[in-house]
């Protein structure tokens, strides 16, 4: 095989393309593939980690290539490890079976560990080679980054609006589902089916979805991952609700199995009780002072405990604002439909005090536009969650 950096390029879309199949199922580890290519630029053995089966990715490509990785290479998305965690460190068992190059992506975003594998091949005399498709690799793991790096989770806002930025028409206009969280409206949906698809994807990429105890009174969603594909673990459902005003007949209370949290201010006994007699976990956070609701950066440490490394908030107004305000978000997806609501009485995207200058606006960076049919999307990061 001719080593070149299409070839390379080749091999390492193979490895992403696996270690994309973790998503879901990895988490809070990292997504990573691996592929073991001999000498012939055959594919010898390749494989995907996920949080059940234990084994890493190269581990699964080794084993199912045996004797024949020998002279073989490896590429794969994230720096092999080399530190003893579930498993033994996976630079050892490369050097153990004869492989003498290994290319991956990037390296490991954990800054304890980061460097040190390429760093145990190399003294073993394996060459070493990083740096191609790395932007693609950093975007599958960028909630693990955040995690490992910050112990907060990766925190997504999202919302489908019209071209004038409102995600609902007024209230008494409104009907089952609205467009609190959900992208409806009166006579329809606000966004198309196709920009709809896209959030069970979205919703699929993350471990909860948090919105507040008023989009459940308004518009009784689920909440639930609805993509078809694979989980390890259920979509935690998190409702904001300052006093527990979570209706009892609601879907989300009606379906709770261990997978809704709610997180309050104030826990009346009695209706706490009632709550968890359905399944429901309910925890009281830290209120804002003077404002009565949880505290935002609170609910993120603590989602962080649980181990919670994505959440992706779909809330009304009041909780996009709480949410921008606080500074707990990372990125945004909203999606905008060729729509205009006007008029003083329709929802806005966020709904608070403002920030009160240009120069305290939250900027948003990276920008990357999609289309979903008439649709279009806007993606764009407040903060790297590679940075320190």
């Amino acid at each position: 095989m001719t080593i070149s950096h299409e070839t390379d390029e080749l091999f390492l879309r193979q490895a992403l393309a696996l270690a994309r199949e973790g998503i879901g199922l990895s988490s809070p580890n990292p997504c990573v593939g691996a592929v073991l290519v001999d000498a012939n630029g055959t594919v010898i053995g390749s494989g995907s980690y996920t949080y059940e089966g234990v084994k890493h990715a190269e581990i699964r490509a080794l084993e199912q290539a045996g004797e024949r990785a020998r002279g073989a290479t490896l590429y794969i998305n994230l720096e092999p490890c080399s530190h003893q965690g579930r498993t033994a460190p996976c630079a050892d068992a490369l050097i153990a079976a004869g492989v003498p190059r290994v290319v991956a992506c990037m390296p490991d975003p954990n800054p304890l560990v980061g460097g040190k594998g390429f760093a145990r091949l190399r003294e073993a005399g394996i060459a070493v080679g990083s740096g191609i498709l790395e932007e693609e690799a950093r975007t599958l793991n960028e909630s693990f980054a955040k995690y490992i790096r910050h112990h907060s989770p990766l925190i997504t806002l999202k919302a489908a609006m019209t071209l004038d930025g409102k995600i609902a028409p007024p209230p008494s206009e409104s009907h089952n589902p609205t467009a609190l969280g959900a992208g409806g409206a009166t006579g329809g949906w606000i966004t198309s089916e196709p920009a709809r698809a896209h959030v069970q994807l979205l919703r699929h990429q993350h471990d909860a979805i948090m919105v507040g105890v008023g989009t459940i009174i308004a518009d009784d969603p689920l909440l639930t991952d609805r993509s078809g594909r694979p989980r390890r673990r259920p979509l935690l459902r998190v409702i904001v609700d300052s006093r527990l005003r979570l209706p009892l007949e609601s879907r989300v209370v009606q379906t709770a199995k261990d997978d809704v949290l709610v997180l309050c201010s104030f826990a009346e006994e009695k209706r706490k009780g009632q709550l968890q007699k359905h399944g429901i976990r309910v925890q009281q956070i830290s209120a804002v002072a003077g404002e009565g609701r949880p505290d935002m950066a609170g609910i993120a440490r603590f989602l962080a405990e649980m181990e919670i490394t994505s959440l992706l908030i779909e809330g009304g107004a009041m909780v996009n604002w709480a949410a921008l305000a606080s500074g707990i978000v990372d990125k945004v997806f909203l999606y905008y439909a060729p729509k205009i609501l006007a008029g003083t009485g329709s929802v806005p995207f966020a709904a608070g005090a403002g920030f009160r200058h240009m120069g305290d606006a939250a900027y948003v960076k990276s920008i990357q536009l999609h289309r979903f049919g008439e649709d279009f999307a806007v993606e764009g990061y407040l903060r790297d969650p590679y940075g320190d």
